[in-house]
Parts: C-alpha cells; structure tokens; sequence
C-alpha cells in the first residue's frame, strides 16, 4: 500500500486546454459491469496530448493505460459505463453516439496496436487492407488509393513499397509489419495517434527503428500521439511527457525529465530503478538522414540499437 500522495494530475480545464490538433482528457472514469458486480478500472484520469508532442501513458500491466487509449479511440468494452471529458477539437467524445463517433474514429484519431500480425487480416492483401481504408473514409478512386499507399509505405520505410502491395502479411518480418500497420493508421490523415506497446512484440534491434519512426512521424506531421507502454526506459528517449498510471489513477504527470531524473512518488521511482543498469535513460531519439542497404535510416537510440529486419 502506497502512503504517499502527490497531487500530480493535469489542471481540470474546458475543451481549450490543448491545441485543435490534440487531445484532453479530463476526469475519465470506467467501471465495467458483469454478473459478478461493478469493476473500476479507470479512476479519474487526466492528462493532455498535444499536437507535435508524445504523451507516454506507462504503468504495469493491469494500470489502466491500454484502457485509457481505447477509450479515448471508443473501443472500450461492451458494458463499460464512462463519466468524465474526452476533449477533441471541442467536441467531447464521451458524448458522442456510435454512429457520430464513426466519423471521428480512423479518419482524426487512429490506432496502432500491439500485434501487427493481429491487426492485419492474413487472407487479405497490403493493398486490399489499405486501400479499402481510404476509398471508404476519403472517397478517392483504386489509383489514388494505390498511390498514396505506396507514398504512406515509403514514407515508414518499408523496401520496395509498390511490391509490398501486392503480398500478404505472412511475406513480411514482425518489424515490417509494424511499419506497415503504422502507415494504414496514417492513411485517412489523422491528428491524433495511439500507439498501444508497438514494441512489445519485436526484437529489441528492431525496436529501435519503430521508436525512431514515431519521433520523425510526430515531428514531420505534428501528430499527437499517445504511446502507451509499461517500459520507462522506451519513455526516457521518446515521450515528451508521462502520465504513470497505477490502479487506474495518475499517481504522477510531468515532462519527460521530471518524471525520469526527479520521480516523486514512490512507485515511479520503483519503476525507474527497475530498469537495467546498462539502459541510460534520458538518451533522446535523434533521426539522422543516413539512407541504409535496407531503406531505412540510421539513427542514435537508447543502446545504439539498429534495426536488422
């Protein structure tokens, strides 16, 4: 049982508390209700996603923090009962219908998922599966649709993207597949990202590419994204801000410096001491434009990491 408690939570403000571009959650709270009673999950969360920023939600599993981002993307589950603000360009989400919420989700807010051989149907093309995506959300025709696939898979580094169109999730390696799922997120234009563990499932080499992408993502197209991830050693070289989350609360939320170097709660510094020693935190992804043999690019990341996939 923790004894401290530091007030940390983001200041409860209206729908103009971040840019047009970005997201503000304010009081969210969810309890799931079954045959066997009322389940809290999600305590009184607040916390701000700006544009051009990354907002890492970190926490051990069962915290709240993959819950928080499919709230915020409504796919929260069936019998779930919500209360408090989900602010998106002045319009709260939480009071949206289903089919209101439709217009807003995978076209301004997407989502990247943990398992990219979960999120992408094997019996289905790369280009079926992207292009379906944005004939039916932008209303541009199968040249159109193609083309900017192509400029979108480019664009994440995937070799020989007008190639990878035309094969099935199984021809390609997890890390590809990651910058595949990433560049179907983008397809409709989105402002706002969630990346729930997009690392988690990849070898740590191949991890390092992923992190890289997302920074250069974020900065090229100020997206705001919100990288959900148990790992503070992936937040010490890529979020700008961090919200910890314990038992569905914020227990702390500051930038990105403050929460590494100067923790005031107790169980973020448990966090942080349990990383490995050899991880330095606060090693900031640096992008560099040093084209490999592979497509990608050379980077400076946490451990030096290149990707090999």
């Amino acid at each position: 049982m923790l004894e401290e408690n530091v007030d940390t939570q983001a200041p409860v403000t209206g729908p103009g508390s971040v840019a047009d571009g970005g997201v503000s959650i304010r009081g969210l709270e969810l309890d799931i209700v079954s045959g066997k009673g009322r389940k809290e999950i999600l305590r009184g969360i607040s916390l701000d996603a700006p544009e051009g920023s990354i907002t890492g939600v970190a926490g051990e599993s069962g915290s709240g923090k993959t819950m928080t981002g499919m709230t915020v993307c409504g796919l929260q589950p069936k019998h779930a009962h919500m209360r408090g603000h989900i602010w998106f360009k002045g319009i709260d989400l939480l009071q949206l219908s289903p089919r209101e919420l439709n217009k807003h989700r995978g076209v301004d807010i997407a989502m990247v998922f943990q398992d990219p051989t979960a999120s992408l149907h094997p019996m289905l093309t790369i280009e079926r599966q992207m292009t379906d995506h944005m004939r039916f959300h932008l209303g541009c025709n199968k040249k159109e649709a193609r083309a900017k696939a192509i400029e979108l898979l480019e664009e994440v580094k995937v070799p020989h993207a007008s190639e990878a169109l035309d094969k099935y999730p199984h021809q390609f390696s997890g890390g590809q597949l990651q910058r595949i799922a990433i560049a179907s997120a983008l397809a409709a234009n989105p402002s706002v990202l969630i990346a729930d563990e997009p690392t988690t499932a990849l070898d740590v080499t191949v991890q390092a590419g992923i992190l890289r992408l997302l920074r250069q993502l974020c900065d090229h197209h100020r997206l705001a994204i919100i990288l959900v991830t148990h790992d503070l050693g992936v937040m010490s070289s890529l979020a700008d801000t961090i919200a910890v989350l314990r038992y569905g609360e914020v227990v702390e939320y500051g930038e990105r410096q403050q929460i590494i170097c100067k923790p005031e709660h107790r169980y973020t510094r448990d966090l942080i001491e349990s990383l490995p020693q050899h991880r330095p935190p606060l090693t900031k992804v640096k992008v560099e434009d040093k084209p490999q043999k592979n497509g990608d690019e050379n980077g400076t990341v946490t451990q030096g990491a290149q990707e090999d996939d």
